[in-house]
């Protein structure tokens, strides 16, 4: 069994609290019969704007090339649509099918129920989310501080 680490590391703390998670967002998933990778595809599509693949590819932390081998799968399976669009007729923008509409319902209903349950266990999930949304800033801004050449 895995332990959490008693030192105050802080990359290591995200990623047991990541891992635990993305564990439990795929159990709550899979009964409505979807993936996580799917999830994250939905849920930004969900709002009914269309978007193009390269912001899906980052909203769903997935490279192009398996965004694109997932879509595929996707539209296959009806879940979403493939439309060009109107401001720029060389990129795509995706859409939620009927189906797809359905899943995302069903889905989210899932998934922001589990995260309240979760959320309501450690107290103040506001203020954890907005500490995130900080941290998330600060790492990013620190990172283009630091320029390409100095990361791995």
């Amino acid at each position: 069994m895995p332990s959490v680490p008693s030192s105050p590391d802080l990359a290591h703390l995200l990623s047991h609290a990541e891992r635990r998670v993305v564990r439990r967002l795929a159990a709550v998933l899979a009964e409505e019969d979807c993936t996580v990778e799917e999830w994250r595809v939905l849920s930004l599509v969900g709002d009914g704007l269309g978007h193009p693949m390269s912001e899906i590819a980052e909203h769903a932390l997935m490279p192009a090339p398996s965004l694109t081998k997932l879509v595929d799968r996707m539209v296959a399976d009806n879940l979403v649509h493939r439309r060009p669009d109107p401001h720029d007729r060389r990129r795509v923008l995706l859409h939620l099918t009927p189906r797809g509409e359905d899943l995302h319902g069903r889905a989210a209903r899932r998934v922001h129920g589990d995260q309240a349950r979760l959320l309501e266990e450690i107290g103040d999930g506001a203020a954890l989310a907005d500490l995130l949304a900080q941290l998330t800033a600060a790492a990013a801004a620190r990172t283009a501080e630091l320029g390409p050449s100095a990361l791995p």
